[in-house]
């Protein structure tokens, strides 16, 4: 995956798919490519319905989805590593080392993306990379070092397994909102 987001959580069948759905709707006018798999996940499996529901409202068919196992090479293919939970992040981290600077909670990197648009206004420029999800992966590692740790609640993503399709909803919503920064973040780095 070249220029590409890899949403990795648990099973690959609630959080990741339809954060993969949910980027692809929203980053669909920049280059760059959306996949997810989770670190516990079964290869082949189908998405849960609830999450289904979800993607089909990005306007996407995801009848063809089918979960997959994360693989160190998912990772070090990945331009930028998103995962559910910081024990996800962790797990990416073991398994590709070289795709820690790289490897963020979603909700973590949306902070960093605010933050970073903030900075971007009195700092100056960093270098810009090939490409625009290098740049803003390099301006969030640049405001990685100026934000003060949050509380944990604040990193992971709850899993709404187990829930209604109300709480897949909120999920999805949370979802959106963190991707937002991302997405200005890549559009104004590169």
């Amino acid at each position: 995956m070249v220029d590409g987001v890899l949403f990795v959580c648990h099973a690959n069948m609630c959080r990741s798919p339809m954060a993969e759905f949910i980027a692809r709707r929203l980053l669909r006018d920049l280059p760059v490519a959306v996949a997810s798999a989770g670190t516990d996940a079964l290869d082949g499996a189908a998405m849960h319905p609830y999450a289904v529901e979800v993607a089909a409202g990005t306007g996407a068919d995801p009848a063809a989805f089918r979960t997959r196992r994360l693989r160190p090479e998912h990772l070090t293919r990945a331009g930028l590593v998103l995962t559910a939970t910081r024990r996800q992040r962790s797990i990416c981290t073991a398994l590709a080392p070289a795709a820690l600077p790289r490897t963020f909670t979603l909700r973590q990197f949306a902070r960093l993306a605010a933050a970073a648009a903030e900075a971007e206004a009195t700092e100056p420029a960093a270098p810009r990379a090939d490409s625009p999800l290098r740049a803003a992966v390099a301006v969030a590692a640049r405001a990685r070092g100026r934000l003060q740790p949050a509380t944990p609640d604040a990193d992971d993503l709850r899993d709404p397994i187990g829930g209604s399709p109300a709480d897949f909803r909120r999920c999805a919503e949370e979802i959106e909102r963190s991707i937002r920064p991302v997405l200005a973040l890549i559009g104004t780095a590169g």
